[in-house]
């Protein structure tokens, strides 16, 4: 039987928010459209662009910027390298001069109150998050691609065959909780280091090292960044950013030059209950007010996520170790990659399919199992905490404000970085053995929990908070 090869750079991704589906996703779909276009050698015959989106991308794409991503990306540019602060500037020279230049080469009338198609009413049965590109040729003819924006920033054109990348063997091949404990118990690995020796089947351990370290160093360049912007978010909600002001207060005009310096403060503070739990709470903040304002996080394993991963692993380095331990980073990415893919294969990891339940939970779920690995705990252990997090995530909507990542996503990233802390310490004081639910079970229910759920629930700003706050999407 062949088994869905998902790397924990898979996982995890260097991109801009503030959506992993609705803006990181459409932008690499359309980069693919500028390849399918050049593969064709027919990049330089292209007169017209239209991009039209379905379902939840129409719904909440304003507020999700999909707009602007697939305008980058059919510029050319990349999300892990473009100047974040460069995207208004870009954004403005296309919409003033009508006109997008393909790939950084082919100049194309462009208008983008135009040419970007936001069909409310329309979604097509595959996915809620559909795209489509129609490029209009020289000769008349047109070429159009369909997409689909799957969550996390994966991307699935229309009819591709599921991803069965034949040229990776996996050591440990996984498709369920159950395959990892097998694995785990035959071997006697942690999980981190089963999933290490699969990522050796992609790639030397050393590079694997290095780009992981890379992960970890937009996480913290995004908490310290979040923690040092004082302002208002963008989009029109007008939220002021929390986690300036948190940061000021908890440190109380405390002197530092620096993130390493930074923690050294944070540290001296002590490691009470209320001030432990500010902490974490305002590092949540930090990175979700980042992403929220088109800033450069890491899908863990969404943008709308991004907080959890990230504070809970700062709350293990800070709080619970002496020093910026690299191997405990290393350690708790692999393992909680590996809880997401399970995730993935059983479930899924986009709100428009499965509510927040499949964003928040997810990454609650990720955070727990890590931090029980990483605090001593076993491998069942990890997994106990992994289901204790998610199960008591289950159901959750996902209804934002506008359709922007603000309200009430970048708080839910402080309560599953909570959740998951909690149902860490309750793995470790507990024996797997006596469980009545597994990891496994909760995965399956998740997902029969996302397929009952109300459409309305979903993504599309049409339900919940989205329409019973005052500030509310008015019906399209």
């Amino acid at each position: 039987m062949a088994h869905e090869a998902i790397s924990v750079f898979d996982m995890f991704k260097i991109g801009v928010g503030p959506s992993s589906s609705h803006t990181l996703g459409p932008w690499r779909a359309a980069q693919r459209f500028l390849k399918v276009l050049t593969d064709k050698q027919l990049l330089n015959e292209v007169s017209s662009v239209k991009v039209l989106l379905y379902g939840s991308l129409a719904k909440t794409g304003k507020g999700h910027g999909t707009d602007i991503a697939v305008q980058l990306g059919l510029a050319g540019d990349d999300p892990v390298t473009f100047d974040v602060h460069l995207i208004g500037d870009k954004i403005e020279g296309i919409r003033e001069h009508k006109q997008i230049i393909l790939d950084g080469a082919t100049p194309v009338v462009f208008d983008p109150e135009k040419d970007v198609v936001f069909l409310y009413r329309e979604s097509l049965p595959f996915h809620p998050n559909a795209l489509t590109f129609e490029a209009g040729l020289k000769d008349g003819s047109k070429v159009s691609e369909t997409y689909y924006s799957i969550g996390g920033g994966f991307v699935t054109q229309e009819h591709e065959k599921p991803s069965e990348d034949s040229s990776v063997v996996l050591p440990f091949p996984i498709t369920n909780a159950n395959d990892l404990l097998h694995w785990c118990i035959s071997t006697g690995m942690s999980i981190s280091e089963v999933v290490q020796e699969n990522e050796n089947a992609w790639r030397p351990e050393a590079e694997t090292r290095e780009n992981l370290l890379a992960i970890w160093n937009v996480m913290k360049e995004c908490m310290y960044h979040g923690c040092h912007t004082e302002g208002t978010l963008p989009g029109g909600l007008n939220v002021k950013r929390r986690a300036a002001a948190m940061n000021r207060s908890l440190l109380k005009g405390k002197k530092y030059n620096g993130f390493e310096e930074w923690v050294v403060c944070i540290r001296e503070g002590g490691n009470s209950f209320s001030y432990t739990l500010d902490w974490v709470n305002c590092l949540a903040l930090a990175v979700n007010e980042v992403n929220a304002s088109f800033g450069r996080v890491v899908t863990a394993p969404t943008n709308g996520a991004a907080g959890v991963i990230p504070a809970v692993l700062a709350y293990y380095l800070i709080f619970h170790k002496e020093s910026l331990d690299e191997n405990e980073i290393i350690r708790f990415l692999l393992t909680a990659s590996e809880i997401g893919s399970i995730y993935k294969k059983g479930a899924t990891i986009s709100a428009a399919m499965g509510g927040c339940q499949a964003e928040i939970g997810v990454s609650s779920s990720m955070a727990a199992a890590a931090l029980t690995e990483c605090l001593g705990g076993t491998q069942r252990q990890a997994m106990m905490a992994a289901e204790i997090s998610m199960e008591h995530h289950l159901g959750m909507t996902c209804d934002p404000i506008q359709g922007l990542v603000q309200i009430p996503c970048i708080e839910r990233n402080t309560m599953g970085a909570i959740k998951a802390i909690t149902a860490s310490q309750l793995a470790l004081k507990s024996a797997p053995d006596y469980a009545k639910v597994s990891l496994d079970t909760v995965v399956k229910t998740m997902w029969e929990t996302a397929k009952d759920m109300n459409t309305k629930y979903k993504e599309t700003a049409d339900g919940g908070l989205a329409v019973f706050v005052p500030l509310g999407l008015k019906e399209c």
